[in-house]
């Protein structure tokens, strides 16, 4: 916004308006600070809500079932626990940050769809060592 000031009587219109502006914006600011709450809600206007990844919104942290609660506690403390044992501290942060987003994607729905595809992996595999064999005749023996 380029203002072109030719003249003093140009210049003092534009601090004149510079001064309005000045004391509205301080008036919204007072307004935003008012209470505990305007305060809280203008800290959380800071974070906005996160957007739909693949049709699934996640606005908060409730918002997930129980076992995505209980992953993003559970997974990274395993992880920590097992497989970075020995690492650093910057390691085990990336890893709790990793683990916490990737927590969004287990649920219920994912877990059942996983286990019903591990049962009928092992169904299959199990049907298929329960399977009588045909039997045969053996060879000595005459048929009428």
């Amino acid at each position: 916004m380029d203002i072109l000031i030719h003249n003093a009587n140009d210049l003092k219109v534009e601090i004149a308006r510079l001064k309005n502006l000045e004391v509205e914006q301080s008036v919204a600011l007072k307004a935003r600070f008012a209470s505990p709450t305007a305060i809280l809600s203008t800290a959380m206007s800071l974070f906005p809500k996160s957007p739909t990844v693949d049709g699934v919104k996640n606005e908060s942290f409730f918002s997930q079932d129980f076992l995505g609660l209980i992953s993003r506690i559970a997974l990274p403390l395993t992880l920590n626990k097992t497989i970075f044992k020995k690492s650093n501290f910057l390691v085990k942060t990336l890893v709790g940050i990793l683990s916490q987003k990737a927590s969004h994607y287990i649920s219920e729905d994912s877990v059942s769809s996983v286990w019903d595809k591990a049962k009928g992996l092992f169904g299959k595999f199990m049907k298929k060592k329960d399977e009588p064999k045909p039997a045969t005749v053996p060879a000595y023996v005459s048929k009428p």
